[in-house]
């Protein structure tokens, strides 16, 4: 298995960074990125720091890392086109990107790489890091909260990671809805999207979102693309913003890890980024909801709770901020077979939700990264046999089927592409402690 793993990461390998598969994913992802050094660092650290280092020439100038960083070449004019990055004056220069960011798994990649190297050469290695990864946390809270609440907005579903995750569709149809969307489904002219879709000609389209979502994920896009990328401007005229219970919980545990880093080669973190950094840590008590137990997401202009289950409301296990006991309630989340105790866990929604398809993407397959930030959660609040079994659970999958993307819960069956970076580098990980 471990050298199965280390030949997909092989075959992914661009050289200076990795791809998340041939075909589909011909870009660079940031916390694709992030997971795959964390795989790589067992065997080879210096070429994963190189794979973090390669993500900083996509950093804009105001400190956002951007989620992808589009490859060269004719052939991906297309995706260039769709983004057109070098229209706002704070992209780089030499290299294209997206105009949005991805959840902050940088600091905590940094540190993992760190435990690899001797003492001197983990300070030079969080010193030649530290900078990049402290614009990039000012930039979240300076321009992701404008109020200074402690939770940072998204403006798009894929800035979650977790792309068609329940939440953000329930939002998008309730705020972004173009009136051409109802004109396609009067019409039935769903299928002639699906002749432009580069996803759906390499997996089943039933296990990627639909074809009218896809456009108005694309819409999305251009509204974006429109405001230059500017979260003020951006906010003026949208009920379209989410604070993400995911990106928030893992941004909580990654500010814990940047001061692991200051702390590490004696730098300091400006007192009004640390000031914001520890009010996170204390704002997700007003994401539970009593009445069903459970975390959600919020609506960053109402600030209701978006009430629609997912994996999301596991995440605050690895942020380590919330007390034992509401972690206890999450634990019996995970024992519950009619929520998230599948036969390979652990669903992307749960198992009695709606929503719930074994191979919907985000709307239902066990993923190996969600697994990966639950079990560090669980073994961190001292359940080591709930985290032993999530873990040996995923290694099984990976034996049976080999690194696809993700999984049925219900009966492991391998689905998206195959030879998935972040499965195989985390595989890596998983068997390595």
């Amino acid at each position: 298995m471990l050298e199965r793993a280390k030949a997909v990461l092989d075959l992914n390998d661009q050289g200076a960074f990795t791809i998340p598969a041939e075909g589909l994913y011909p870009h660079q992802w940031l916390w694709d990125s992030c997971f795959i050094a964390i795989g790589l660092r067992h065997y080879n650290v210096e070429r994963a720091q190189t794979e973090l280092k390669s993500l900083l020439r996509g950093q804009w100038a105001n400190g956002m890392l951007p989620h992808m960083i589009i490859a060269d070449g004719d052939e991906h004019r297309r995706d260039r086109n769709i983004w057109r990055s070098h229209l706002s004056p704070l992209a780089p220069d030499n290299v294209a990107t997206s105009g949005i960011t991805q959840p902050p798994v940088l600091a905590e990649a940094i540190v993992r790489i760190g435990e690899k190297l001797e003492s001197v050469e983990r300070h030079t290695w969080y010193q030649t890091m530290f900078p990049a990864l402290l614009a990039y946390h000012d930039w979240l809270y300076t321009e992701r909260d404008p109020h200074g609440e402690g939770l940072v907005l998204q403006i798009h579903p894929y800035e979650t990671g977790l792309d068609n995750t329940p939440p953000w569709i329930n939002q998008l149809r309730m705020h972004h809805k173009p009136w051409w969307a109802g004109v396609i489904d009067t019409l039935r002219l769903e299928w002639f999207i699906s002749l432009f879709r580069r996803d759906t000609k390499r997996v089943p389209p039933g296990e990627r979102i639909s074809n009218i979502e896809a456009l108005i994920y694309y819409d999305v896009i251009r509204r974006l693309r429109r405001k230059l990328y500017n979260t003020d401007a951006i906010l003026t005229r949208s009920l379209f913003a989410v604070e993400d219970i995911t990106f928030n919980c893992i941004l909580i545990r990654a500010n814990h890890c940047l001061r692991k880093i200051a702390k590490s080669i004696k730098r300091n973190i400006p007192p009004e980024l640390l000031d914001r950094m520890r009010k996170s840590e204390d704002v997700l008590d007003q994401l539970w909801d009593g009445y069903s137990g459970q975390y959600y997401s919020r609506n960053f202009v109402t600030h209701k709770l978006i009430k629609e289950p997912s994996i999301g409301t596991l995440m605050p296990l690895y942020a380590g901020t919330i007390s034992k006991e509401r972690a206890e309630q999450l634990v019996k989340l995970l024992h519950n077979k009619h929520v998230f105790g599948a036969t390979y866990p652990v669903p992307t929604v749960p198992l009695n939700s709606p929503w719930f398809k074994s191979s919907g993407y985000w709307q239902g397959p066990t993923w190996l990264n969600t697994n990966w930030l639950i079990i560090d959660g669980l073994k961190r609040y001292g359940y080591a046999q709930e985290a032993a079994i999530i873990a040996h659970k995923s290694l099984e999958l990976v034996e049976k089927s080999g690194c696809y993307e993700y999984f049925s819960p219900i009966d492991g069956a391998p689905a998206g592409v195959k030879n998935f970076s972040w499965t195989a580098a985390l595989t890596i990980d998983l068997m390595k402690n």
